[in-house]
C-alpha cells in the first residue's frame, strides 16, 4: 500500500556497526530470537566500501535520484572499462548483485576472481526498472535498481578478490551478496516429478499442463521440481493439500508472472525451495501478477523461495489462518512484497529478506475483516522505494518484532502503524499493537504530498483516531534523515493518536527531531536516549489544532529541547533557531486544569481560537489552568483572553501567575491582582513577567470573577518579549 536505561541488545548493536561498515554478515541456519533482522545465508558488502576505478555517488535523500534508492544511499558508477573490486567476506560460490543501468539499456559485467576473468558474465538490464505510478499522488519515476545473480563456477575464500567490470553499458553497482550455495537437493521418496508429467526443464516448452497434472496426482504428497527452468504460461488454481518442492532456489526455477491464483483452498499447501521469477515490467493493480494471489488456505507454509520480478510476492486474501512464511527472498517487486489483505489470523511472517519493493515491503491491511494475532518477526528489509518497510493498516493484536529495516524512500517510514483505510469496510487498530526489538536505519523521507518529513517510525491516525494500545519497545533508530518517532493524522483532520508507550529506545543521529508530534494525542516515553540530534528533541505542533501530550516516564536523555517555531519545519542539521519573540509559546501545547465543565476543556485555552474557552467548575475557587511549554522558556509576557463577543460583558478576574521547572513545585511569578476584561477593548489582559523569569510550566491561578462564579479563559498566550 502507498501512501536503569535499557541498552541496545548486543545483537542489535552488532547489526548497526556492520551496517555502518558497509557489511552485514549473517550466516546461521535459524534466527536468534533477540536479534534484529533475518538470519541469512549470505553476506552483503556495499560497493562504496569496495575498491573502485569508478565514481562514488551519494549520499542523497532526494526523491527521484539514483543514490536515494541505493542501499546506504551510496553506490558506485562504472563506465566501460571501470571496475569495482570486492574483498570476499566469506567462502562463496555465488553472488547476487544489486545494480542499475540507464533506461532502455542492457548488457553485462565481466567477472574476475583474483585477477582471472571468468568465462561467465553477469547480465544487467533496465527492463525491470524505471517504474511510473502516475495514479499515486507524489510518486515519481522510481525502482531504479535491480538484482542479478550468478553461480560463479568456482569457490572463493574469505579475502579473495571478486571484481565486476563494465563493458558496453554504464552500470551503477550498489551492493553484492556473497553466498555459499549447497548442492542441489534430491527427489524425496514417493514424490511426483513434474518432468515425469511432461515438464520441459530447458525452459523452452510450456510446462503448465505438466505442473497441473503433477499436482492432481499428488494429493497429500510432494510434487518434485527437479533442477532446471520451467515456463508456466497461466496461473495454477485448485492447489490444496500438497507440497511443491524444488532442489533449491538456485537450481529449480519457474518462469512465470502468475504462479498461484485462487480465491480459496482447504489449506495444507507447502511451497518450498525453488524460485519463481516473473517478467513484470510495470505495475498494473488490476492484474494478478503475483507469486501467490488469493488464498493458500489454513495451515500452509512458504519457505526457501526466491521470488523476483513480480508485482507482489504474496497478495493474500481469503482464509490463510496459521500461515507461516519464512526463509524466503523477495526481490524487485513493482508493488508490495507481501500483503495480508484482511481475514488473516495467526499468520507468522519471519526470517525473510526483502529488497527493492515498489510499495510496502511487508503489510497487513484489515480490509473486509480484521487481521488478528499475526506477526512480522526477524525480517530484513532494504530499499522499499515508494512506501514503508513494514506497514500495519488496522487489525487486532498485531506484533512487529525484531525486524531490521533500512533505506526507505518518498512515501514511507521504516515502520508505519496506521489507520489509513484506502477502501471500506476497514477495521481500525484494536487490542494491543506490539512493536518490539526493531532496528530502523536511514529510514524516513520528505513526503512530497505533505511537504514535510515522515519519521523512521510513524503512528498515523489517518482516517480514524488510534485508540488501541500501541507499545513500542526496545527500538534502535540509526541515521534517520529526519525524525525518529512521528505522530500524525495523515488525512489532515487532526485525529488523535492515543495510548502510545515508547520504552527503551536508542536513537543515534536524527536529522531533525526525536519526536515529531503533529496531531492531538498522547504518548509516554521511558528510557529513550538520543545522541546526534540535528535540530531539537521535540517538534510538538498539532494540526489543525489540539494538543499532543508527552509524558516523561523517566530515564530519558539527549532530547529535552523543543523546536520553537511551529510556522516552520526543522531542517536537517540546522539546530534550533533563535526563538521568535512574536511566537505564542503556549499555542497547541498540553494544558490541564483543576476542573472544567462540559466541552469547555483546558485545551480550548491553547487552541489559538479566542472564540472557544476553558471554564472551571462554579463556586469552587481557586481554579488553575496549567500549560506545559515543552521546554524551559524565558517568558516575559502573558496575554489572557476571553471571547471578543459583546455578549460576554465586562468583568474582572482576580488571578496570579505561577511557574515551575518540573511541573511539581510551583512559585509565584506575579502576585494576585484583578485584571479587567472588556469586549470594548478586545476582552484581553496582559501580564508582564519580571526579568529573569524562566519556566517550563505556566500556571494561571484564578481566585475570583465578577462576571461568573468560575475561572474563564479563551486563550493563555506566552511570549518572549
Amino acid at each position: 500500500m502507498s501512501r536503569t536505561v535499557r541498552r541496545m541488545p548486543a545483537s542489535a548493536a552488532a547489526v548497526a556497526v556492520a551496517l555502518a561498515a558497509g557489511m552485514l554478515s549473517v550466516t546461521a541456519a535459524h534466527p536468534a530470537a533477540a536479534a534484529s533482522g533475518a538470519t541469512l545465508p549470505f553476506t552483503s558488502v556495499e560497493a562504496e566500501s569496495a575498491t573502485t576505478t569508478g565514481t562514488k555517488i551519494g549520499p542523497d535523500y532526494t526523491q527521484g535520484t539514483l543514490a536515494s534508492e541505493a542501499s546506504g544511499r551510496q553506490a558506485v558508477r562504472l563506465t566501460a572499462g571501470q571496475r569495482v573490486e570486492f574483498t570476499a567476506p566469506r567462502a562463496a560460490n555465488a553472488v547476487n548483485l544489486a545494480y542499475s543501468v540507464l533506461d532502455g539499456q542492457s548488457g553485462s559485467l565481466d567477472v574476475y576472481v583474483n585477477g582471472t576473468k571468468l568465462a561467465k558474465t553477469l547480465a544487467v538490464t533496465s527492463r525491470y526498472s524505471y517504474v511510473d505510478t502516475s495514479w499515486i499522488a507524489g510518486a515519481k519515476t522510481h525502482h531504479f535498481f535491480d538484482n542479478s545473480r550468478l553461480l560463479l563456477g568456482v569457490n572463493v575464500q574469505a579475502g579473495d578478490k571478486i571484481a565486476f567490470q563494465a563493458t558496453s553499458v554504464q552500470v551503477t553497482v550498489d551492493v553484492a551478496d556473497f553466498e555459499q550455495v549447497a548442492a542441489a537437493a534430491t527427489k524425496p521418496a514417493g514424490a511426483v516429478s513434474v518432468v515425469d508429467k511432461g515438464a520441459d526443464p530447458s525452459g523452452v516448452g510450456d510446462s503448465t499442463a505438466a505442473f497441473r497434472s503433477a499436482i492432481a496426482a499428488a494429493p497429500g504428497g510432494v510434487v518434485w521440481i527437479p533442477p532446471g527452468e520451467y515456463k508456466i504460461t497461466s496461473s495454477l488454481s485448485g492447489v490444496q493439500n500438497v507440497t511443491l518442492q524444488g532442489a533449491g532456489s538456485w537450481y529449480s526455477v519457474v518462469r512465470t508472472s502468475r504462479f498461484i491464483d485462487q480465491t480459496s483452498s482447504s489449506g495444507a499447501v507447502r511451497l518450498k525451495d525453488f524460485a519463481v521469477i516473473g517478467d513484470v515490467t510495470e505495475r498494473v493493480d488490476s492484474n494478478p501478477d503475483n507469486f501467490v494471489n488469493g488464498s493458500l488456505g489454513p495451515n500452509s507454509t512458504v519457505s526457501g523461495m526466491w521470488i523476483q520480478h513480480l508485482k507482489v510476492g504474496l497478495w493474500l486474501t481469503g482464509n490463510n489462518d496459521n500461515l507461516v512464511v519464512e526463509n524466503n527472498r523477495i526481490l524487485d517487486t513493482t508493488a508490495d512484497g507481501l500483503n495480508l489483505n484482511g481475514n488473516a489470523h495467526g499468520v507468522r511472517v519471519r526470517n525473510n529478506f526483502l529488497r527493492n519493493q515498489g510499495d510496502d515491503s511487508l503489510a497487513m491491511w484489515s480490509l473486509n475483516s480484521p487481521d488478528s494475532n499475526s506477526s512480522f518477526e526477524n525480517n530484513t528489509i532494504s530499499q522499499p522505494n515508494l512506501a514503508n518497510g513494514i506497514a500495519i493498516y488496522g487489525g487486532t493484536d498485531i506484533a512487529v518484532r525484531n525486524n531490521l529495516i533500512s533505506d526507505t524512500n518518498a512515501l514511507g517510514s521504516g515502520i508505519a502503524i496506521s489507520n489509513q483505510k484506502f477502501l471500506d469496510p476497514f477495521y481500525p487498530l484494536a487490542g494491543t499493537i506490539t512493536v518490539d526489538g526493531n532496528t530502523v536505519v536511514r529510514a524516513g523521507a520528505i513526503n512530497p504530498n505533505w511537504g514535510h518529513p515522515m519519521g523512521a517510525l510513524r503512528v498515523d491516525s489517518y482516517d480514524s483516531a488510534i485508540n488501541a494500545t500501541v507499545n513500542i519497545t526496545n527500538t534502535t533508530v540509526t541515521d534517520s534523515p529526519y525524525s525518529a518517532f512521528e505522530f500524525v493524522s495523515g488525512g489532515g483532520r487532526g485525529l488523535a493518536t492515543n495510548n502510545v508507550n515508547v520504552t527503551g529506545a536508542t536513537v543515534n543521529k536524527v536529522g531533525t527531531v526525536v519526536v515529531q508530534a503533529e496531531t492531538p494525542g498522547a504518548a509516554k516515553f521511558t528510557n529513550v536516549t538520543a545522541t546526534g540530534v540535528g535540530a531539537a528533541g521535540v517538534y510538538n505542533c498539532p494540526y489543525p489544532s489540539g494538543t499532543f501530550t508527552l509524558t516523561n516516564g523517566g530515564g530519558n536523555s539527549g532530547w529535552d529541547s523543543t523546536w520553537s517555531n511551529c510556522s516552520a519545519w526543522p531542517q536537517p542539521g540546522t539546530g534550533n533557531p533563535a526563538p521568535d519573540p512574536t511566537t505564542n509559546l503556549a499555542k497547541g501545547r498540553s494544558a490541564t486544569a483543576t476542573s472544567s465543565v462540559d466541552v469547555y476543556t483546558p485545551a480550548k485555552a491553547v487552541d489559538g481560537d479566542a472564540n472557544t474557552y476553558w471554564e472551571s467548575a462554579s463556586n469552587a475557587f481557586p481554579q488553575t489552568v496549567t500549560i506545559d511549554l515543552g521546554s524551559t522558556q524565558a517568558a516575559r509576557r502573558v496575554v489572557l483572553k476571553l471571547p471578543p463577543a459583546t455578549a460576554w460583558g465586562a468583568r474582572t478576574q482576580t488571578l496570579s501567575v505561577q511557574g515551575s521547572a518540573d511541573g511539581s513545585s510551583y512559585s509565584t511569578v506575579v502576585a494576585s491582582t484583578g485584571y479587567r476584561f472588556d469586549p470594548a477593548t478586545g476582552n484581553t489582559a496582559t501580564v508582564s513577567l519580571p526579568s529573569g523569569t524562566n519556566l517550563r510550566y505556566l500556571r494561571v491561578n484564578v481566585t475570583g470573577n465578577t462576571g461568573w462564579p468560575a475561572g474563564q479563559l479563551s486563550e493563555v498566550e506566552a511570549y518572549l518579549s
